[in-house]
């Protein structure tokens, strides 16, 4: 197996144009094309998997943080990241990171979290706006089936938990073609009128130049009329965190020492309890204090995430508990998005979850 085939796995999932533009997710070391035998999954890069990436013949690390995240101008040892990197090159290690683009996916990061608490009825917290277009085009009556049928395999016309969405409207095109034109239909010279359908279909902006290429494969004509229109309607599928629900209300006290539970953590930082009841939870992986007031707006009894500052407790003012799990705790089963990511499609390949320890913060 080489690790294109790998790469490809995970971005089937989350897209590199999914992640944030500060992020630096993706191939990081390595060639594309270099054979490996099995991949070693982690949520961080350090010495420490490295040498476990070594010892046990992996010949990929796939981690949800990157190891290079600010650049690199010098490789001289003196910090872990560049011993980290120096190693991995010389013993012919690639390393891949699937950060923001796995935290902006509903099956993501904070959907493995929802999956663990036991949540139903999944969305996402904060959906991305901006991110969709509608292709319209025009095209023979008789080709309109052909050409749906081609789009739809290309990525468009995906909406939420359906698929082969599209609106068709029908009419009558015009056109003249001039003596240099190899019209389909209609002569050169002549005003033609021809039976048309007009069809619309959405789909995310990062697959516009697969699916273009993939309309100007099919459609019959020489020179297709077609729009692709920016929509500012929210993508519900992509964007930060989760909400979902319990199906059966638990006192905040069993829900949190749950949490800990599941969460293996010692301790959670925690805003005021009312004594009601939890039933609606919305949670982010990693650092998301940036996302309560959509958990307040989402109806949220309580927001799970991590890296809460000392001022924004306050935040809360009594409408909702703020559980502070840590940011490692929170994003730690992003291990299991990886494995079962790779086994679904590849059930005989290695893939070897990560015991290193790699979490930097200790409780006392």
């Amino acid at each position: 197996m080489n690790v294109k085939s790998i790469c490809e796995l995970i971005e089937e999932v989350a897209p590199l144009s999914l992640q944030e533009s500060y992020d630096n997710a993706g191939l990081l070391i390595g060639n594309r094309q270099m054979e490996i035998n099995s991949v070693l999954v982690s949520i961080d890069i350090t010495e420490e998997v490295i040498d476990e990436a070594i010892r046990k013949n992996c010949g990929l690390i796939i981690s949800h943080h990157p190891l290079i995240f600010n650049g690199l101008k010098r490789l001289t040892g003196e910090t872990e990241v560049q011993r980290c990197v120096a190693k991995a090159i010389k013993n012919d290690i690639a390393i891949y990171a699937a950060h923001t683009n796995l935290d902006n996916v509903l099956n993501g990061v904070s959907g493995k979290m929802a999956e663990k608490i036991g949540l139903k009825n999944i969305q996402i917290l904060q959906p991305k706006r901006n991110r969709l277009l509608k292709l319209i085009t025009y095209v023979p009556h008789l080709y309109s089936d052909k050409v749906r049928k081609v789009l739809f395999e290309a990525g468009a016309g995906q909406i939420g938990n359906y698929d082969s969405c599209s609106f068709n409207a029908d009419g009558v095109g015009t056109f003249r073609a001039n003596e240099n034109a190899r019209p389909f239909v209609g002569n050169n010279d002549e005003l033609h009128s021809e039976p048309e359908t007009r069809i619309e279909v959405i789909l995310p902006d990062y697959l516009k130049n697969q699916v273009f290429e993939a309309l100007l494969k099919i459609h019959p004509y020489e020179e297709p009329a077609y729009d692709f229109i920016s929509l500012q309607n929210a993508w519900k599928e992509v964007g930060a965190g989760v909400v979902g629900v319990l199906e059966h209300p638990e006192d905040e006290l069993i829900f949190l020492n749950r949490i800990k539970e599941i969460f293996k953590i010692p301790v959670i930082r925690h805003t005021n309890l009312s004594g009601s009841k939890i039933k609606r939870v919305a949670l982010c992986g990693g650092s998301g204090s940036e996302f309560l007031k959509d958990a307040i707006a989402a109806g949220a009894d309580v927001f799970i995430t991590g890296d809460f500052k000392y001022h924004e407790f306050f935040d809360a003012q009594n409408r909702i508990v703020i559980a502070d799990i840590g940011h490692f705790e929170s994003e730690q089963f992003t291990k299991d998005n990886f494995f079962e990511i790779i086994t679904k499609k590849m059930p005989t390949f290695a893939v070897q979850i990560s015991d290193s320890k790699t979490n930097p913060i200790n409780y006392l």
